[in-house]
Parts: structure tokens; sequence; C-alpha cells
């Protein structure tokens, strides 16, 4: 349902973003898979991929003009983008309430810059981007932070960004409909990948995490990519603006 469409997903190495890209791909789209290091895991994620549908992007969203960069350079190597997955974020546990006034404002500036600085310009250029070919699809990989907060206060920057994000992608999505954007917001609970699970460490372990959920389980990122990949598919259009939890009825609004 996604052949003919070519699609720029960030952060596409690892977790989320890597389980999207491949998912993408998959469903007959063209995906520039943009990675900050890790070229290995963006290549493993479009692994069997013809060439002419897998396009590898490197670009460094804490750098200035970096977010630009990439998205010139994802128009530039396709000739046009019908679809956006902005998934890059960082989660640092430090920057908290207790921390050093140095600490506290490293990780602060550092989780801006990516999660929301970042993002922004990339939703921005999508826009203008869209707007120009008469439409397109964002899907904004948001948090259930942005809703409640985090229960590992260490990570309360996080949860900021991610509110932050979250309004901007809601902003979009009433500000450009009648130009032909979409925009989605799929906001995970805990997710198995490996900041999840940095973050079950600290808290005591996976298994405490688990006895919290009401499944009893992590959310496989599978799920977070066939719902990103029916979004990117234009299938429902009213469906823009939505929030869309994926949590395994763990948190219920």
């Amino acid at each position: 349902m996604l052949k003919g469409k070519t699609v720029l997903v960030t952060g596409a190495s690892k977790g989320i973003g890597q389980q999207i890209a491949r998912e993408v791909a998959a469903r007959g789209a063209r995906v520039v898979a943009h990675y900050g290091r890790d070229r290995a895991g963006a290549q493993a994620a479009l692994e069997g991929v013809a060439e002419e549908r897998a396009i590898l992007l490197q670009g460094d969203l804490a750098a200035p003009g970096g977010a630009e960069e990439i998205f010139a350079k994802a128009v530039e190597l396709t000739g046009g983008l019908d679809g956006m997955v902005n998934n890059a974020a960082v989660m640092r546990f430090a920057g908290g309430i207790d921390d050093t006034d140095e600490d506290w404002a490293d990780v602060w500036s550092e989780t801006f810059q990516v999660n929301v600085f970042a993002a922004s310009i990339l939703l921005r250029q999508a826009v203008r981007h869209f707007r120009e070919r008469g439409g397109g699809e964002i899907v904004g990989i948001s948090s259930w932070a942005a809703q409640k907060g985090v229960t590992n206060p260490q990570t309360i920057a996080y949860a900021a960004s991610k509110a932050a994000f979250k309004a901007a992608l809601q902003t979009v999505a009433t500000g450009y409909a009648r130009d032909g954007i979409r925009t989605y917001i799929i906001a995970p609970g805990v997710v198995d990948t490996k900041m999840s699970r940095d973050f079950a460490e600290s808290q005591g372990g996976r298994h405490v995490v688990e006895d919290r959920l009401t499944m009893g389980a992590f959310v496989p990122p599978s799920d977070i990519a066939a719902l990103a990949a029916f979004c990117l598919s234009g299938q429902c259009h009213h469906l823009s603006g939505a929030t869309l939890d994926v949590n395994g009825a763990s948190y219920i609004r």
C-alpha cells in the first residue's frame, strides 16, 4: 500500500525507527533511512530491499544546521518526498532536579536540541515541501510521557521535550490540513527497545516494569511500525491530528 511513495525515516538505525524503516520498505516504499553514527544499523533496516528503494543518509541532528541539511539532502537524493517519520530522539538518565546545575543544563540543552528544535525544523521543512507538492503524510513519534510525565524523574527533560513536540505536531495538523498535509502522532508506551530496557534497569529491572503493565509485556516495535505504515498510506485522512496511544491498555485517556 506504499508502493510508489518515498518516505524519510529519521533515527532509522535502531529501535522503533529501524523497525519502521523495515516495515515501510516491506510495503513497497522507497525509504530514506537517516542515521547519526550507526550506518550498519540503518543498513540492517533495509537489508534485502532493492537498491533503488534503499537510501542511507547520515546526519547529525545535534549539530547547528543538521536538520536542514538532512531534509535538503533527502529531497536531493530522491527528487521529492511523500512522507516523513519524525522519530529520532534522545533520552538521558540525568538532568534531574537534584543533579548539578551543569548536568541539568547539558542534558536539557541536548534533549531539546534533538527532540524539539531539530525535530521541529524537520517538521517545518516537511510542511513547506509537501505544500508545494500538493500534500503529504507526517508521522511524529511522541510518547505517553508527553501526556502523563515519566516515572523516573531523572528523565524529566525527555518528558518535557516530547510534550513540546507533540504540541508542534498538533499545530501543524490543524494549520495545514487544507493543504493536503496529514499529521499523525503516535504515542508509544514502554516499547521493547534499548532505550526502554535502559529505563527498566533504572527502575529495578525489566520484571519490575512489566509487572506495572496491563498486558505484562513491553510493546513490540513491530506494532508501532505497522501503525506508522498505515498512517503513511493515506488510507484514513481524517485520522490526521489524532494522538494514537500504543501501550497495551496500561494508560487510557
